[in-house]
């Protein structure tokens, strides 16, 4: 990342066995990005990674962007999220609140359970109109993680967020994307939209021992249907 603020401590594990992608490198999860808060609102236009745009807090909504097309589609009240179901490629994992911590990062979900996502609980809950973001470590340094193979779903395959209201939020993939760090489309993956959007999100590319962290960004893009 480009100047980040200290990592939290699972970070800064050294992985086991650097050239193996099979669960045996460092936690890391799209959380560590830098959420700056003097960027509500997507209003930053770089495409530093370490510097994307807090996601929406709940009960505001930025306004569309111009000439976008009118909301379309359901459209649920706000809830917490209780389970991540993704049948396509065998996840099945409980929720955790992840809130920003005081060095400006999302903090990712505990390093103890590998079958665990986190989303952001004081921005938009899936299935709310806006952007809600769902985050996952990829692996640990003695196994694989919940969203190790997030990289399979290809568009059209479908996800579901069971909810505390009883409710089940189905989601559809609009695409899968990886993004380099230092490159990374903080306004495009954690802007406001007029639907109800998903954006799961874990790392991917080469393990860069230096910085203790993946090259790469993995990111789904999914929406309420």
């Amino acid at each position: 990342m480009t100047v980040p603020p200290p990592a939290p401590a699972d970070d800064d594990q050294t992985p086991a066995a650097p050239e193996s992608r099979n669960g045996l490198m460092v936690l890391c999860a799209v959380a560590l990005l830098v959420l700056a808060v003097s960027l509500v609102g997507g209003n930053d236009t770089s495409a530093d990674s370490s510097r994307p745009p807090l996601p929406a807090q709940p009960g505001t909504s930025a306004p569309p962007a111009t000439g976008s097309a009118a909301p379309a589609g359901p459209v649920l009240p706000r809830s917490k999220p209780v389970r991540l179901l993704i049948p396509e490629i065998s996840v099945d994992a409980p929720f955790t609140d992840l809130a920003i911590g005081a060095n400006g990062q999302l903090q990712p979900p505990p390093a103890a359970d590998t079958n665990l996502v986190g989303w952001y609980a004081k921005g938009v809950s899936p299935g709310e109109r806006g952007t809600s973001i769902i985050a996952g470590h990829v692996d640990t340094k003695t196994a694989a993680a919940v969203f190790a193979r997030l990289g399979e779903l290809d568009e059209g395959d479908v996800f579901h967020v069971r909810r505390a209201d009883g409710r089940r939020a189905t989601f559809t993939v609009d695409g899968v994307e990886t993004f380099a760090k230092d490159e990374f489309p903080s306004k495009r993956v954690y802007g406001d939209t007029s639907r109800p959007e998903v954006r799961l999100i874990t790392c991917a590319g080469d393990y860069d021992r230096k910085a203790k962290d993946y090259t790469d960004n993995l990111v789904v893009f999914a929406h309420l249907t």
